[in-house]
Parts: structure tokens; C-alpha cells; sequence
């Protein structure tokens, strides 16, 4: 679904630049899961799925293309 709009992305950063975006908007991403758990006192064991939960879903989306 959203692969073309990342492909191109990655072409218009070059890879060096793209890695290091990903890296920090995966960073917030994660960082975010992280805070709605501990504002609902949610387990280490189930932030840990969540956050699985989150890069599969964006594999299947096509955002990790």
C-alpha cells in the first residue's frame, strides 16, 4: 500500500539519509507504544508484543518496504 511513496522516499534521501530517518520515526514510534503502556500500567511482556505487532503490521503495509 504505501511501498511506491517509500521507494521513492528512499530515492529521493539516497539510503544513507532514508536509514536514518526510519531509524529516528521508528524510534518515536516505539517511544509512543511506550508511553500509552505506562500510562495504562501495561506489562513489559505485552509493550513487547505490541511493539512486534506494530512492525509486522508495517511490513504488511508495505511502510518497512
Amino acid at each position: 500500500m504505501f511501498a511506491p511513496m517509500i521507494i521513492l522516499t528512499r530515492k529521493y534521501f539516497g539510503n544513507a539519509q532514508f536509514n536514518k530517518l526510519r531509524g529516528r520515526l521508528i524510534a518515536q514510534h516505539a517511544q509512543v507504544i511506550n508511553y500509552f503502556c505506562d500510562y495504562f500500567d501495561i506489562d513489559r511482556a505485552t509493550r513487547q508484543q505490541l511493539i512486534r505487532l506494530a512492525r509486522d503490521n508495517g511490513k504488511r503495509l508495505g511502510l518497512l518496504a
